[in-house]
Formats: C-alpha cells, sequence, structure tokens
C-alpha cells in the first residue's frame, strides 16, 4: 500500500481527555506525519485577570488547572513579591515546597495510571491509582481539599503544620515507599509494559535540546532544565536532592523520570518537615504592590513554568503573562509520532503529559 491517508482526531475524542485536533498522516497503520491544531477551549485568563486585585488573582491563577493548581498562583505570587520586594519567613519557604512537591507526586501518579490505562493494563492503572490516593488523603487532611490546595499566599503561605500533622505526613509518605518500588519495578521489567513504551515516541537528546522541552519530558532525554536545580527558589537550594534523568528517550523513559520523581518528592519532604523552621508563616499586614514589573519561574509536574507581571502601582495588574510547559511539546510531538504505528498515537500525547486547559488559559 503506497497511498497516504490523512486521519482526523478530535478536537473532541473518545481517545483525548481534552479537545485538540490532529490531522494524523498514515502510510498504512504507520504514522508519516501529524498536523496539530489547539485552541478550541480559549478562556481569556489573562485579560480576566487584568480586572482583578493582586489577591483575587491568586484564586484565578489557582484555577489555570487543577493538576499544576500549586504552581500557577505559586508562581504568580512569586513575581509579585519580587515587585514588592518581599521577603518571606524561613518557614514559609519550607512550607511552599512541602506543598509543591505534594502535587507534583500526585500528578506524576496520575499520568502514570493513565499511561497503563492506555497500554491496556488495567489492573497496574488501579494499582497505580490506588498508590496516589494516599496523596489525596494527604491533600483532604493538610489542605482540606483533593485538588485546590490554596497553600500560598503574598508574603508566605495559608497554612501551618503541628506536631500531629508532621508526623501524619510522615507517616502517610513512609508508608507510599513499598507501593512505589512495586510500581517502579512493574514499569521498568514487565514484558507488556517494555512491548508497548521501549523505542516508542522516541525524541533524540539534540531534538529536545532544539525544541526546547521541559519538565520530564526533557529530563527523560537526558536534558536538564529542572528550574529547582538551575534557577533554586523557596527552600530548594537548602535541601539534599537531586535531578532525576534517563537516556532512553522514549515512552518508557519518560514514565520512569516520573516515577523516580515520585521518590524524590517523597524525600524533599521529609526533609523539610525534619528542617523546619520555627517562626511566622507569612509576613505580617496587607501588601502592597508599588509600579514595576518581574518574572518568576518553578517547576510545575510538566516543566517550566514562567509568569510574567506589571504593576502600575494599582491594586490591579496592568499586565499580565505565563507560558506553560505543553506549549513546547507540540512540536515535539511532530519528531515523536513518524514511524509509529496508529496504536502508539494515545500513548506518545499522554508522554508529553499534555494540559490544554494551562495551555489554552
Amino acid at each position: 500500500m503506497s497511498e497516504v491517508y490523512k486521519l482526523p482526531v478530535g478536537p473532541v475524542h473518545i481517545a483525548l481527555e481534552e479537545p485538540v485536533y490532529f490531522k494524523v498522516h498514515l502510510h498504512g497503520e504507520t504514522v508519516e506525519d501529524v498536523d496539530i491544531l489547539s485552541g478550541f477551549v480559549h478562556r481569556g485568563m489573562e485579560a480576566l485577570v487584568l480586572r482583578r486585585n493582586f489577591l483575587q488573582n491568586m484564586i484565578i491563577t489557582e484555577r489555570t488547572c487543577s493538576l499544576c493548581s500549586n504552581n500557577h498562583p505559586f508562581t504568580y505570587i512569586m513575581a509579585v513579591e519580587k515587585i514588592a520586594g518581599i521577603r518571606i519567613p524561613p518557614r514559609a519557604e519550607f512550607l511552599r515546597v512541602i506543598a509543591d512537591e505534594v502535587k507534583r507526586a500526585a500528578s506524576h501518579l496520575f499520568n502514570v495510571s493513565m499511561q497503563a490505562h492506555l497500554i491496556g493494563f488495567h489492573s497496574l492503572m488501579t494499582q497505580t491509582m490506588e498508590t496516589r490516593e494516599v496523596l489525596q488523603d494527604i491533600k483532604e487532611t493538610i489542605w482540606g481539599n483533593r485538588m485546590d490546595l490554596s497553600a500560598n499566599t503574598i508574603g508566605g503561605v495559608k497554612y501551618d503544620l503541628d506536631d500531629e500533622q508532621i508526623r501524619y505526613l510522615t507517616r502517610k509518605l513512609n508508608g507510599l515507599k513499598k507501593p512505589l518500588r512495586e510500581l517502579i519495578s512493574i514499569f521498568r521489567t514487565h514484558r507488556i509494559v517494555r512491548a508497548r513504551t521501549e523505542g516508542v515516541g522516541v525524541l533524540p537528546k539534540e531534538d529536545a535540546l532544539r525544541l526546547g522541552v521541559v519538565g520530564p519530558t526533557a529530563r527523560g532525554s537526558g536534558v536538564n532544565n529542572d528550574i529547582r536545580d538551575i534557577y533554586p527558589y523557596a527552600a530548594y537550594d537548602k535541601l539534599d536532592w537531586s535531578v532525576v534523568l534517563q537516556e532512553g528517550c522514549d515512552v518508557r523513559a519518560r514514565t520512569l523520570v516520573r516515577l523516580e520523581e515520585v521518590f524524590q518528592a517523597i524525600r524533599l519532604v521529609e526533609q523539610c518537615l525534619r528542617k523546619l523552621p520555627d517562626g511566622p508563616v507569612t509576613t505580617p499586614g496587607l501588601p502592597r504592590i508599588p509600579r514595576g514589573e518581574a518574572v518568576a519561574r518553578s517547576e510545575a509536574p510538566r516543566g517550566e513554568l514562567f509568569y510574567y507581571v506589571k504593576s502600575n502601582g494599582s491594586n490591579k495588574p496592568e499586565r499580565m503573562k505565563w507560558r506553560v510547559p505543553t506549549y513546547m511539546h507540540w512540536e515535539a510531538l511532530k519528531v515523536m509520532m513518524p514511524g509509529n504505528k496508529t496504536a502508539d498515537i494515545a500513548l506518545i500525547f499522554n508522554s508529553i503529559d499534555p494540559c490544554i486547559s494551562c495551555t489554552e488559559r
């Protein structure tokens, strides 16, 4: 068969969790090229935030995306604090890391469970989601919500941990280690998982660098662009940890990066709990945001999140702009997909951990 077919997928399709349109060029069952069209659920958030004051925008940015819902207000707040010259208390720096790493671990396990689902290994999906459920319980117990933590505020954080909560967190995280090791072992060694993920959706290191991909997508191709390491914020420079890298460049490598990063997240939270300084969790009084502009970056579960905020001295921002990880990964799909089979399309797409909600804010 020599004819090339064009297979439309989306913008609303049973294999897609959010609206996006793919025009897949097929030669038989083999993908030759892919065109991607997005923008179906644009919400105009960057215009909306200009009509709200700096405090109200903490809530709006948190609604950008449920899985990254801590990083959006966190990064926005760091930019605002730079404009105002606010230095947060040391205890708040550690508490910010705790909230961020619990969210990262839960987000990664959700993505990995979807990977198992797309492979057709549904008992593994259930096992992964059951492991993740421990983190959901932690979020509900400590922050009162299973998705949106509302942990951060301008000048610090909105929550604190007492001795009983520290013991609870320590016990729960310690209990996660054994099921996590089992998951990593299955994803590393199970013949079905390896057959469906190894050598699939390859993104060579030179292409990862050329396309500027971020997060676990880049680290699965051996590229260290972890903002927590190269541009530390909060308390990350006071903690002992290492960046997780894989050299496989395929779906399997990206999955293993996320699973190993869940272990790193536990390690970071445990250190924060041991080193948690005494003192206040926020600066006193309501902050006044002067005229100025600033940028801030953080490492969201999907990669680098970038916020620009400009103030004219009023109580509302004059301009806000943010860049999310998924946008850079669209072009990488054009490298990952050609040469693979139609059955691999959803697997490869999931391996970049796409977020249409963030991208079309």
